[in-house]
C-alpha cells in the first residue's frame, strides 16, 4: 500500500485532519477532497467550479511525475469559463488510495481499460452522464485517448497533451492463407533496446528503464533527496533547460532516438536520479523559475517522498506486457470520431520521440481535430510553464467543440 509518512529530512505537505490538501496550498476556487468507491479507490481530487450545479463537467488527468495539483494553473481559468472542474491524484498517485503498488505487486489493474474504468466511475460518482471534455497530459494523454475511443458517449471531446496517444494495436491482416507453421506476429520483431545497447556509448530507453525494479529505488532515495531530484528533472525537462530544442525524427531506430536528451536515451550504466543531477538549475536559477517556486515543488517532493514513485511507474510497466495489452486489439481500426486537440510545448521533445505519432494522431486516428498547438516558452510541463495561454486554447476548444 501507499505509504503514509515522509522520510526525515524531506518536505511535508500542509494536510487537514482528513488528508486534503489545506486551502493555503491551492489557487482560490480550488478544493482538495476525497470521493470512495471509485473502481476500488478512495480518490484524492481537486475541484473548481463545484459551487454551481448543472455546469458541464471536463475530467482533468495528470502524467508523471505529476499530480492533481499540476492542472492548479489552469482549472479556476475553465471554471470561470463555466465548467465544473475535476482532477483525480490517478490510480498510483498521491492520496488516492486503496491499491496496493509495490513492484512485486499485480500491474493489470493499471492496464488502459482499467484507468478507463477509473475515469468513468468518477465521473459517475459526481452524478455525470457525461462530460464535455477529458484532457489529459503526459502519461495522462494516452489515458484520455483510451477514454474517448472507448466511450465517446460519455467523452464528448478529448485533448492530449505532451504526448500524442498511439491508438489502438493493429490486429493481423491477411493471413488468411499464410502457411499453418508460419508464426503470425503483430509487426516486426523490434530490436530497439538491443540496438541502443549497441551505440557508444551504451543507451537505454527512459521507459523501459522505468519498467525495471530498481526504477523507483533511484528516484525515491536518490544520493541528492527527492526534492532536489524533482528539481532537476522538471528543469531538464522544460523550456528553461536551453538545450531542449526539438525536431522531427526520422525513424524509430537507435541512431535517430539518439539525438533525444539523455533524460529520454539515458547512458546505460546510469540512474534517471544520475542523468538529472549535472542540469541542476542554480539557487538564482531556482529563484527566477515563476512556474515553479520552491513552495509549489515542496507539494510534489512531500507527497513523492511519502509515497515513492512505483504506482506512476507502473503504468510504464503495463506496456511492455503483450498480455496485459491483448484486450486492446478489441479496438483496432477504431477512430476517436469527437472533436479533439494536441496541444505541447515548443521546447519538448515528447512531441516527437515517436516519429510519425503527432503525424498520425491528427491525419488518421483523429479525424475531427480542431487544432495542434505549440506553445512558445513551454517545455514538457505546458500547463504549468504557459498556463494563461493553455487556459485560452483549452476554453476555446471547449466553446468550439461543443458548437460542432
Amino acid at each position: 500500500m501507499l505509504s503514509t509518512e515522509a522520510p526525515a529530512g524531506e518536505p511535508t505537505a500542509a494536510l487537514n485532519k482528513t488528508g486534503a490538501y489545506e486551502p493555503a496550498l491551492l489557487p482560490r476556487g480550488i478544493r482538495s477532497r476525497f470521493v470512495a468507491n471509485v473502481n476500488g479507490l478512495r480518490m484524492h481530487v481537486l475541484e473548481a467550479g463545484f459551487e454551481t450545479p448543472n455546469r458541464p463537467a471536463v475530467l482533468l488527468l495528470h502524467g508523471f511525475p505529476e499530480l492533481a495539483y499540476s492542472w492548479r494553473h489552469v482549472m479556476v481559468p475553465l471554471a470561470s469559463a463555466g465548467f465544473h472542474v475535476i482532477a483525480p491524484d490517478r490510480r498510483g498517485y498521491g492520496r488516492t488510495t486503496g491499491l496496493a503498488v509495490g513492484f512485486d505487486d499485480d500491474i493489470a489493474p493499471f492496464g488502459a481499460h482499467n484507468q478507463v474504468r477509473d475515469a468513468l466511475g468518477l465521473v459517475a460518482a459526481f452524478g455525470y452522464r457525461s462530460v464535455a471534455a477529458v484532457i489529459g497530459h503526459d502519461q495522462g494523454s494516452p489515458i484520455a485517448g483510451w477514454c474517448a475511443l472507448a466511450r465517446p458517449d460519455v467523452f464528448r471531446s478529448v485533448v492530449m497533451m505532451s504526448s500524442p496517444f498511439g491508438g489502438p494495436p493493429a490486429l493481423p491482416f491477411k493471413t488468411a492463407d499464410v502457411a499453418p507453421s508460419a508464426p503470425v506476429t503483430m509487426g516486426p520483431a523490434d530490436r530497439i533496446d538491443e540496438e541502443l545497447a549497441a551505440l557508444t556509448p551504451p543507451r537505454k530507453h527512459y521507459q523501459r528503464y522505468y519498467s525495471t525494479r530498481e526504477a523507483n529505488e533511484n528516484l525515491w532515495h536518490p544520493p541528492q533527496g527527492v526534492h532536489a531530484f524533482l528539481r532537476a528533472y522538471y528543469h531538464m525537462k522544460s523550456a528553461d533547460w536551453k538545450q531542449n530544442a526539438p525536431t522531427p525524427l526520422a525513424a524509430r531506430t537507435a541512431r535517430e532516438w539518439a539525438k533525444l536528451p539523455r533524460y529520454y536515451i539515458m547512458d546505460l550504466d546510469r540512474g534517471m536520479a544520475q542523468t538529472v543531477a549535472p542540469e541542476m538549475p542554480s539557487p538564482a536559477e531556482i529563484a527566477a523559475c515563476k512556474w515553479l517556486p520552491d513552495e509549489a515543488l515542496k507539494v510534489y517532493s512531500a507527497e513523492y517522498a511519502r509515497t515513492g514513485f512505483q504506482g506512476g511507474l507502473q503504468g510504464y510497466r503495463v506496456a511492455f506486457e503483450a498480455a496485459l495489452n491483448a484486450e486492446l486489439t478489441l479496438f483496432s481500426g477504431r477512430t476517436i470520431d469527437q472533436p479533439s486537440l494536441f496541444i505541447g510545448g515548443r521546447s519538448d521533445w515528447g512531441v516527437y520521440q515517436n516519429p510519425g505519432a503527432i503525424e498520425r494522431l491528427q491525419q488518421t486516428l483523429c479525424p475531427r481535430p480542431l487544432g495542434l498547438h505549440l506553445v512558445d516558452g513551454a517545455g514538457h510541463w505546458v500547463q504549468q510553464e504557459q498556463p494563461a495561454e493553455v487556459s485560452r486554447l483549452l476554453v476555446q476548444f471547449l466553446r468550439e467543440a461543443a458548437s460542432r
